[in-house]
């Protein structure tokens, strides 16, 4: 059977647009495959600009400890594409993969299709032909014409927190954003609302209130916060102490608050919540890395990983640095050049010491590390380049022996560092 890399690169060929928002293609294909996106398992479907994936696991190691088998969609994938399709709690296998990818590929009949839409079709034959008892879909963009947007009726809708990213294909405003996120609740079907900003928890209860969708909104109908060691959950039916998320940072107390009334609103209680803010695993989101040649060229520093690349992700990753004991933070930074660079490291000028910046290895949208570099100067950070990680991380251990270093950006990058890190 041909190898699933060598599909892929096939797929890559069949769209001259990365990025083409519509339904059109994914609902073409997914007609020529008998439509496998109606018989998954009952889909938890999740849009947002920020923790679309950290609620995900969550919610996952949730419903894994009430025993239940569960199909999980995410994307980009960090080290191998395997990771995007989850079935039944386990990655999908390279000879699953390589066969729904063939039977797609043959499928669609050389048309036009995105990459995205033809491997979510991938995903969805996949679903349909194993038993689970939860499927939980990431959505890739937006969400409205987001390729996963097809589930007509499915068990309920999660929207994390909403923010600026993505305007050249979402809108310039929060309001317009917010639309399109909102654009995966469906008729008299739940959906979960984390904390939002007023403009766009106005467009959500709009929307909301024309589909007859039941809200369980944050701050509103159910609140997380942290109490000393101790994350507190509170809704209409009662209060739950619980350990604090092991995901590091400030930012998870708000995304646990969304997957446990998520599992609140599936029928899940105490043992399921305390699982998923003690038993998720969510790589490249603030990650100590532990072993590999960039921790042996770190030396004596700490050495941290997080993929976070927009004004929102920026903000979240400084809250964490500003919440771990206190060391001199030296950032490693890397960008597409499709993103708003300065708003991202302006909240890291507050607790960074200096920024080296490089390119992302293979990326054609890398910012080149010299515009990287003037970015993090233009918002007050001592910035210089480097020709990659591995140079950029052994010079700062030199320079600034025990420091704390996290490389960060893009979670183009954080996938590089995981391949090549081991």
């Amino acid at each position: 059977m041909t190898s699933s890399d060598a599909i892929l690169a096939r797929l890559m060929q069949l769209h001259p647009k990365v990025i083409d928002l519509s339904l059109d293609r994914i609902h073409r294909i997914l007609a020529a495959l008998g439509n496998p996106e109606r018989s998954i398992p009952p889909a938890i479907h999740i849009a947002g600009t920020n923790g679309k994936g950290s609620t995900q696991a969550m919610i996952r190691a949730g419903l894994e400890s009430a025993g239940k088998r569960v199909h999980a969609y995410t994307s980009p994938h960090l080290a191998q594409f395997h990771e995007r399709i989850r079935l039944a709690g386990e990655l999908i296998s390279e000879a699953d993969l390589a066969a729904a990818l063939e039977e797609c590929e043959a499928a669609n009949a050389g048309a036009p299709i995105t990459f995205f839409e033809i491997t979510t079709a991938a995903a969805f034959l996949a679903f349909s032909r194993t038993p689970a008892d939860y499927t939980l879909l990431e959505v890739g963009l937006g969400g409205r014409l987001d390729a996963t947007n097809v589930i007509e009726a499915p068990a309920l809708t999660i929207i994390t927190p909403i923010s600026i990213d993505h305007t050249q294909y979402l809108g310039e405003t929060l309001a317009e954003i917010a639309g399109e996120k909102a654009g995966i609740m469906k008729r008299r079907v739940p959906c979960i609302v984390a904390p939002q900003e007023t403009v766009a928890r106005e467009v959500i209860e709009q929307k909301a209130e024309r589909l007859f969708a039941p809200l369980r909104i944050g701050r509103q109908d159910w609140d997380s916060r942290r109490e000393g060691d101790s994350l507190v959950y509170q809704d209409e039916h009662g209060l739950m102490d619980l350990p604090l998320p092991v995901l590091p940072g400030p930012h998870q107390i708000v995304n646990a608050g969304t997957a446990i009334a998520a599992l609140r609103e599936l029928g899940f209680g105490r043992i399921e919540a305390r699982a998923a803010v003690t038993e998720a695993e969510w790589p490249a989101r603030m990650q100590r890395l532990g072993h590999g040649p960039l921790v042996e060229a770190a030396g004596a520093c700490e050495l941290w990983l997080d993929g976070g690349h927009n004004p929102a992700g920026g903000e979240a990753v400084a809250a964490t640095l500003a919440a771990l004991p206190r060391r001199p933070t030296h950032l490693v930074c890397g960008m597409l050049n499709t993103k708003d660079v300065a708003g991202y490291m302006r909240p890291l000028a507050g607790v960074a010491h200096s920024l080296t910046a490089v390119a992302i290895p293979g990326e054609p949208n890398t910012l080149p590390a010299e515009d990287t570099a003037a970015a993090a100067t233009s918002v007050g950070l001592a910035a210089s380049t480097a020709p990659d990680a591995l140079a950029a991380v052994g010079r700062i251990a030199t320079d600034h022996p025990g420091a704390r270093i996290l490389i960060c950006g893009s979670l183009y990058l954080a996938g590089q560092v995981l391949r090549r890190n081991g």
